[in-house]
């Protein structure tokens, strides 16, 4: 019981932010004592800090009410972005912000023991004292229970390359593997807790999702979820990096859309700059439209099987004009059910990579460490 209590107030806090002692207990259920207990043990192991609050919620004596939050000054987890073309780290506290600000990376290599030796260079610049662990988003089909990459269309190196041993041989610290959609999906979730229940549809070098059900990663039997880009669309024609031929990605990735542009403008620069600046000032070209609908049609069949009515765009598509996200949230729309009900919400949000990294952390390695500690 102790033990989950301690799990539970952790989770409240997580979902609140800050709060007061007396402010935790009550919405717990629990009594102060056993609340106060479980808040001067985390603040001894310097999991949380406290700080003065806001005057409104001063003492009849005009002193501010110290209120509670997840440690904001020293660096405890390790936080890692393995991308198909950069990987990048960070070294941060449990209680860090919400925006990415990665302090180092290199260009990603062909091979483990190549990634290995630019890790072992790139680990040399960010903090090494006082670690509790090392939080990696990877890309492809990962299985996060038993810490392997099964599949990895655009970096096939990964593939059972023991990552989680390579990294722990660098830092000598315990190590989790979170699929990149996930961690993005809990990086919103975090800095948005009113949102519980939404898909989460990042594009970028390829197109990937997550759900969120009830403040919770949706979780399958098997460990391949949020696949869109390997969709196949009718009359696509182009070979994917998976094997197959016809994936939604290889249309609406940032490649895919290159290749569609250099396509339809052969004397143009073809470049993602270029493209930027050639939609902003031609709109949603035919070709495009058809890219959109198709990734529209994916995207709403999720929500149809899922259950969900909000989707939260992230990645690649939320650098062009609102006319672009306008567009697809109206194909996504006319593809649900739901929306003969009520609301379908599309909306774009920033990535929030490093946030969701540091709350797998916190439940996968620093919750676990705690309790070990009893």
């Amino acid at each position: 019981m102790g033990q989950l209590n301690k799990r539970t107030l952790l989770a409240r806090l997580q979902l609140l932010g800050a709060a007061s002692r007396a402010e935790l207990a009550k919405s717990l259920g629990l009594s102060q004592p056993t609340a106060g207990k479980i808040v001067d043990e985390m603040l001894e192991i310097g999991l949380l800090e406290e700080f003065d609050g806001d005057r409104r919620q001063a003492s009849a004596l005009g002193r501010p009410g110290r209120m509670l939050r997840f440690d904001t000054r020293s660096p405890r987890l390790v936080t890692i972005q393995l991308g198909v073309t950069e990987t990048s780290l960070s070294a941060v506290p449990v209680g860090a912000s919400g925006e990415d600000d990665w302090q180092t990376g290199f260009a990603t290599p062909s091979s483990p023991a190549q990634w290995r030796r630019a890790l072992v260079k790139s680990a040399a610049l960010i903090s090494h004292k006082g670690l509790w662990g090392v939080v990696a988003s990877v890309p492809g089909v990962v299985d996060e229970k038993n810490e392997t990459v099964l599949y990895s269309p655009n970096l096939h190196w990964t593939e059972g390359a023991a990552l989680k041993r390579l990294i722990g041989e660098v830092w000598e610290a315990p190590v989790a593997l979170v699929q990149e959609e996930r961690a993005l999906a809990l990086g919103h979730q975090a800095l948005a807790p009113t949102q519980e229940d939404f898909l989460l549809v990042d594009f970028g070098e390829g197109v990937g999702g997550a759900a969120m059900i009830a403040g919770r990663p949706f979780v399958p039997p098997l460990p391949i979820s949020g696949e869109l880009g390997h969709t196949p669309v009718f009359g696509n024609k182009r070979r994917c990096g998976c094997g197959g031929v016809g994936c939604l990605e290889t249309l609406i990735s940032t490649s895919g859309l290159l290749r569609s542009f250099a396509a339809s403008r052969p004397r143009a620069a073809a470049n993602w700059p270029a493209f930027v600046e050639f939609i902003a000032a031609q709109g949603v070209v035919p070709w495009l439209a058809e890219t959109l609908e198709a990734a529209a049609g994916v995207i709403a069949g999720a929500l149809n099987v899922c259950g969900l009515r909000r989707v939260v765009v992230t990645g690649s598509l939320v650098e062009f004009q609102p006319a672009i996200l306008r567009y697809l949230a109206a194909a996504v729309e006319r593809g649900t059910l739901w929306a003969r009900l009520g609301r379908v919400e599309v909306v774009s949000a920033p990535r929030r990579r490093t946030a969701g990294l540091v709350s797998a952390g916190i439940e996968r390695l620093v919750l676990p460490m705690i309790e070990g500690q009893n």
